[in-house]
C-alpha cells in the first residue's frame, strides 16, 4: 500500500489510506508515538483528476493535526483542533499562497509587459518567488531541522518501497530524494500553470480570476502526473521530467542524523506493520 509522509516539529508523520501515525523526539530524548485512522474521502471522489484535489484537502487536514500535536509535545501541552480552526488555518494558508504566488507575480508582470511576454514574466516571477522562498526559510535553524526530518521521512519510505527490513542501517542507505514529494508536486504545478495560464485571454481581471479558478484543475493534473512519474520512474524520459523537482529537494531535504531516522522508522512502522 502506498505510503506518504510529512516532516513535523521534531518528528515525522506517515499515512496511508487506512492508518495515520506521528512520531516525535521528546525533549527528554524518548520517542513518542501517536496513531489514528487516516482522514479519507468517499469513494465517489476516487476519479482521476478529481481525487488529487479532494485528496490534497484531506491530506492537509491530517498534516495540520500532526503539526499542532508535534508542536504541543515540545511545549508539554495537549490541544485538539476544532473543525472551524482547521478550516481557518487551511483558508488562511491558501489565501497567503494566492497573494504571494499568484497576485504578486501577476501584478509585476502586468506592470512590466503585455501579451505573450506578460505570460512569460508571470510564470518566471512565480518560479523565482517559490525558489527564493524555499532558500530563505532554509536558512532558519528550526527549518533546517524540519528539513532533516523531511529527509528521514523520504529515506524511511524508500526503504519500505524497496521491500527491505525497515532498520536503521537499511534506511541510512536510501536516498533522501523521492519523486512523489510535495516539493516536486508544487514545482510541477508551477510549470503547468505557466502553460495553462497562457490560454486565458481578456481583461486583466479575467486573467487574474482565471488563474485562481484553474488552480484545482492544475492540482488534479499535477497529482496524476506525479503518480505516473513514480510508477515509471526508471524510464529515461520520466527521469528528465522529474529532475527539476528532485533538484529542489536539495533545498527542502537535508541528511538526517541517526536519531532523526529512528523517529522516521517509528512512524512508518506504525503505519505499515
Amino acid at each position: 500500500m502506498e505510503v506518504g509522509g510529512q516532516a513535523v516539529i521534531e518528528g515525522v508523520m506517515m499515512r496511508n489510506k487506512e492508518k495515520f501515525a506521528v512520531a516525535v523526539r521528546m525533549p527528554d530524548g524518548r520517542i513518542k508515538l501517536k496513531k489514528d485512522k487516516s482522514t479519507t474521502f468517499p469513494k465517489l471522489f476516487n476519479i482521476p483528476f478529481i481525487r488529487g484535489v479532494v485528496g490534497l484537502g484531506y491530506t492537509l487536514v491530517d498534516g495540520i493535526k500532526a503539526l499542532v500535536w508535534s508542536s504541543n509535545q515540545q511545549l508539554g501541552v495537549e490541544e485538539k483542533l476544532s473543525k472551524k480552526e482547521i478550516f481557518f488555518t487551511i483558508s488562511t494558508s491558501f489565501l497567503f499562497a494566492i497573494l504571494i504566488f499568484v497576485a504578486l507575480p501577476f501584478a509585476g508582470a502586468h506592470f512590466l509587459s503585455e501579451g505573450v511576454w506578460f505570460d512569460v514574466l508571470d510564470g518566471l516571477f512565480r518560479v523565482v518567488l517559490f525558489i527564493g522562498y524555499l532558500l530563505l526559510i532554509s536558512m532558519m535553524k528550526d527549518v533546517k531541522i524540519l528539513f532533516q526530518y523531511h529527509g528521514a521521512e523520504h529515506k524511511s519510505i524508500y526503504c519500505y518501497e524497496n521491500g527491505d527490513p525497515i532498520t536503521l542501517e537499511n534506511v541510512k542507505k536510501c536516498s533522501r530524494f523521492h519523486p512523489r514529494c510535495g516539493t516536486s508536486f508544487l514545482f510541477l504545478v508551477l510549470i503547468l500553470s505557466i502553460v495553462l495560464f497562457s490560454f486565458i485571454t481578456g481583461a486583466w481581471w479575467i486573467k487574474f480570476l482565471g488563474r485562481i479558478l484553474l488552480l484545482p484543475v492544475i492540482s488534479g493534473v499535477g497529482y496524476e502526473l506525479i503518480k505516473l512519474s513514480n510508477k515509471y520512474y526508471h524510464n529515461p524520459i520520466v527521469k528528465v521530467f522529474v529532475a527539476p523537482g528532485l533538484w529542489l529537494q536539495r533545498i527542502t531535504t537535508k541528511e538526517p542524523t541517526d536519531k532523526q531516522i529512528l523517529v522516521g522508522i517509528a512512524s512508518i512502522r506504525a503505519v505499515v506493520d
